[in-house]
């Protein structure tokens, strides 16, 4: 037979049709065991982590085919020791099934820092170097001495403290500076508005104190203390041009917009 006949013969054409429903149901079930294996098209949003401790996280992972892995830790005094701050993918993403979260967590020991020098140099210079080492600037005091604005002794809780030592980040270092006489006034800052890091903030840069915060009735839950802001403080600077450094300034905070408005204006 010639190959003409052959491949125009019935024979041929039957072998090509069986050929052709092989390879497409080799390809359809390969596909469809893919899906299967796969969970293609199967997703579920990952549940919110943040608040959790590391045993209830894995609980509730496993409660949902999932997986949480600790990869870091950082110290807040915001949360409490343990609890998990971060996670990776963030809440409401979707993934498949045994997909690992990676979390991060409150380490329960703040990190420790060396305190560097802060004597014999300007209240400036320590205050760039307290807040470089994760330090907090805290109390502010003065005495007479012929060098103006030098640090004279560096203090936590009443005890001074010498360079070199291991303190926990974000501890606040009291300073003591030297003033002398006839320069211990400075213009009062106007915090009306402003966050509580921001007041302090500028206290701090203004070499005044935080003194006692208030918080009105508006303040509930965590979140509002963080967006609240100050709407009253004492010495009012409308009153008061300057007070002594090293005063303290009591401030009153809330959220009430309009509280805010009203004690912003010209007039208290």
């Amino acid at each position: 037979m010639s190959l003409k006949k052959f491949l125009l013969s019935r024979t041929f054409l039957i072998q090509i049709i069986i050929a052709a429903i092989i390879v497409f149901s080799l390809i359809f079930f390969t596909m469809y065991g893919l899906k299967i294996y796969t969970k293609h098209g199967e997703s579920y949003p990952v549940p919110n982590f943040e608040g959790m401790n590391q045993d209830e996280a894995v609980q509730i992972a496993a409660n949902q085919n999932l997986k949480v892995e600790i990869v870091d830790s950082v110290y807040t005094d915001d949360v409490a020791p343990g609890e998990i701050i971060d996670q990776v993918p963030e809440a409401g993403f979707r993934v498949k099934e045994s997909r690992t979260i990676f979390l991060t967590i409150n380490s329960t020991q703040p990190e420790q820092v060396i305190l560097p020098k802060l004597t014999d140099i300007s209240y400036r210079q320590a205050q760039v170097l307290i807040e470089n080492s994760g330090f907090k600037v805290g109390e502010i005091s003065y005495q007479p001495s012929e060098y103006n604005d030098l640090v004279l002794s560096v203090q936590i809780d009443s005890v001074n403290v010498k360079p070199g030592k291991k303190i926990s980040k974000g501890t606040n270092i009291d300073l003591i500076i030297g003033r002398t006489q006839g320069n211990t006034a400075t213009p009062l800052p106007n915090l009306i508005g402003l966050s509580i890091e921001e007041a302090e903030n500028t206290l701090t840069h203004a070499m005044l104190n935080m003194g006692v915060l208030i918080y009105d009735e508006t303040i509930i839950s965590k979140d509002d203390s963080t967006n609240a802001r100050v709407w009253k403080q004492n010495p009012n600077p409308k009153i008061v041009g300057n007070v002594n450094l090293g005063s303290s300034v009591d401030i009153w905070i809330t959220i009430d917009e309009l509280k805010i408005e009203e004690t912003s204006g010209p007039e208290l």
